[in-house]
């Protein structure tokens, strides 16, 4: 996906074979041809989760902007949901096409390649920016913010420029896939855990423990849905009322955001994301909301006018977002820089190793000889359906082309000069994120977008500089993340002996559903409930960053809250130095190091989504300490099942909304009236 997240586990050579053992028998296993390996039901399939994964990551993006990997719950219900259909018809007596784990292997593809689209489509950040709501939220008379610079979200062209822009990235490395996965050995680390993944799916032990998760991710499914529905007949009319705003901690705590609001997605995200990330959240959220703000409330009327609204960036609400964006861009250009250390010195590396290989003598042991010829079987398969340079050549040219026409006339302020010369560019920044992703687990799309934002903004300038960069912003993340995500199903591809053709194929349909049904489920969320509003469920707190942030690269720092800017570099230098010990420090200190990414979130969203995620990640860590086994085995099932179930629910929410039928109740919580 084109979220960014680390691994936190040290990569080394000796995993590669490893991942790469299968069940026994295997060489002798018939393997399907490509096209065999793309089937309707497969499609089908995809299609239905790849609109549930949109769900869900859409009501993220919109509420705090985290997306956990939802790759293991793809695959997990892919592999139920084909089970179930062939087992039913075998029952009826029909004859069923066998299910195989290269057709798994593709509609796990597909689904991620839909809802990844949902991030990267920037429907809560980058496109959001635009819109008239935002536009109005930072101020009609802040400086730089031009009524002009405001498109508002529509079907039509949403649609249209996720088309145009979408697919690059998938011709960009298409020619590199043998030196990424082969040559240079990347390891792709949520790869390669999706495919031992599904290769354990499709043995007798495999299929039993695939049965009990599925059964465990129904039953919290289930339990998810039954509680988001109850929920919903006391939340009343408004944002004040039902169990989202229960003072669990006391209504002063209350006051700055500190509260249990009983919410299963956030639970689940606490169960699926590693602990640090969810310790460094709650810590950001005492950082800001226990502390920074209180002291900075303290200075109204000194430091800011006193008489400002809660969301005038003149006053408190500037410092919030400006800081948060310090600690993005400091942990954001701390890690391009790594990585692109780290891709230079390892392409150093193996071009020394290639010219030693024939001096280098290997040993061989029976099982050393099984290992070689496992290898063996993976390259022949994964280079006997070719993908010929020339198509994906041309196909970059082409749509290119296509591309440089058409922005234009979606965003008339970015030229097409300026969108040329973004595609000229972009295939190597694509390299350089894919070859890091693949050493680290680490996307870093966004970042790459950011900069491409400030870039254009300050090259376009006060005319139309804020939407011509927040729509290059698209344009690099688009690239670079699907080019990233495209290698990473590659080596998924390469481990669970599937055509490499097979998984370009599904990634293009993947993509082309995603570019249909990211924008329609979004379009929900739009129309049934109040994007944007600050004391709404939905802040979409993104959407305000980036437009700050393309603000920023227009018109500079002058018009900032007094001591906001030496504030914002005082955050920015510290996520630099908090980044360099982390990587600095032996293991078992840097574990205990929190992240500064992870600790922005909370700073201008509020602490209440951080309280929840502990609650997860304290479950987890009891439950790991009571029975790692079943941790292991079910955390993550259990975890998908929170927060899809609580997705689901979000369509007949949104439903009743569109009808506007309200919950019946009001509960609401204040002061007793002794006091």
């Amino acid at each position: 996906m084109g979220t960014e997240h680390a691994s936190e586990v040290e990569i080394s050579e000796p995993f590669l074979p490893d991942s790469g053992r299968v069940r026994e028998g295997e060489l002798e296993e018939t393997i399907p041809e490509w096209r065999d390996q793309i089937t309707v039901r497969g499609l089908v399939v995809s299609a239905l989760m790849g609109s549930l994964f949109c769900i869900i990551t859409h009501k993220l993006n919109l509420t705090v902007g985290i997306i956990p990997s939802l790759n293991v719950a793809a695959g997990l219900l892919g592999f139920f949901f084909v089970k179930s259909w062939t087992g039913f018809l075998s029952k009826l007596g029909f004859s069923v096409r066998p299910f195989t784990r290269q057709e798994n292997t593709v509609i796990q593809t597909c689904v991620v390649a839909c809802y990844g689209l949902a991030f990267s489509g920037g429907f809560g950040s980058y496109l959001l920016a635009m819109d008239e709501r935002t536009y109005e939220l930072i101020g009609v008379d802040y400086p730089g913010n031009r009524a002009e610079d405001v498109l508002n979200p529509g079907l039509g062209w949403m649609i249209g420029f996720l088309f145009v822009v979408s697919f690059l990235g998938l011709f960009s490395l298409v020619p590199l896939r043998k030196v990424m996965v082969m040559d240079y050995k990347l390891t792709y680390p949520s790869g390669t855990a999706t495919a031992m993944l599904i290769n354990s799916f499709h043995t007798n032990t495999g299929a039993e423990l695939a049965g009990k998760q599925v059964s465990c991710l129904g039953k919290y499914l289930g339990i998810s849905l039954s509680w988001s529905c109850f929920k919903w007949f006391f939340s009343g009319i408004g944002d004040s009322c039902g169990f989202d705003n229960f003072p669990s901690l006391g209504l002063a705590l209350f006051k700055n955001t500190f509260y249990f609001d009983f919410s299963p997605t956030y639970v689940g995200c606490g169960l699926i994301c590693p602990h640090i990330v969810n310790c460094s959240v709650l810590l950001g959220a005492i950082i800001s909301w226990g502390f920074l703000w209180p002291f900075i409330s303290q200075h109204a009327g000194d430091w800011y006018p006193a008489d400002l609204g809660s969301n005038d960036f003149k006053g408190l609400y500037g410092y919030k977002v400006f800081i948060a964006i310090s600690l993005i861009l400091g942990d954001g250009i701390y890690n391009l820089i790594k990585i692109i250390s780290i891709t230079v010195k390892e392409m150093c590396t193996n071009n020394s190793k290639q010219n030693n290989l024939p001096i280098v003598q290997e040993v061989q042991d029976s099982e050393s000889s099984k290992l070689l010829m496992q290898q063996k079987k993976q390259d022949e398969i994964f280079l006997k359906d070719r993908i010929p340079s020339w198509v994906a050549a041309s196909g970059y040219v082409g749509l290119a082309a296509i591309s440089t026409a058409t922005l234009p006339v979606i965003f008339p302020a970015l030229k097409w000069y300026l969108v040329l010369s973004s595609y000229i560019i972009a295939p190597a920044l694509a390299f350089c994120n894919s070859y890091g992703t693949g050493l680290t687990d680490w996307s870093l799309a966004s970042t790459y977008g950011k900069i491409g934002l400030f870039i254009i903004a300050s090259m376009v300038g006060g005319n139309g500089g804020v939407v011509a960069g927040l729509a290059a912003c698209g344009v690099m993340m688009s690239i670079v993340s699907t080019a990233a995500d495209l290698m990473q199903d590659f080596k998924t591809g390469y481990l669970t002996l599937s055509s490499a053709k097979s998984m370009f194929v599904s990634q293009l349909i993947g993509t082309a559903m995603g570019c249909v049904i990211a924008p329609l489920t979004f379009w929900l969320f739009w129309t049934a409930f109040d994007i944007g509003s600050p004391d709404g469920p939905y802040k979409a707190p993104y959407a305000v960053i980036f437009r700050e942030m393309a603000i920023l690269g227009v018109e500079g720092f002058s018009e900032l809250p007094k001591h906001c800017l030496a504030i914002c570099c005082g955050f920015f230098v510290a996520a630099l130095v908090i980044n360099l010990l982390r990587d600095m420090t032996p293991a078992k200190v840097s574990q205990f190091i929190p992240i500064p990414m992870a600790m922005a979130v909370p700073f201008y969203i509020g602490a209440y989504f951080a309280i929840d995620m502990f609650v997860g990640t304290v479950i987890l860590f009891v439950w790991e300490r009571m029975n790692r086994k079943g941790a292991e085995d079910f955390a993550g099932a259990v975890a998908s099942g929170l927060i899809c179930g609580d997705g689901i629910w979000t369509i007949p929410s949104a439903i009743l909304s569109i009808f506007r039928i309200n919950p019946p109740i009001c509960m609401y919580f204040g002061p007793s009236s002794s006091s």
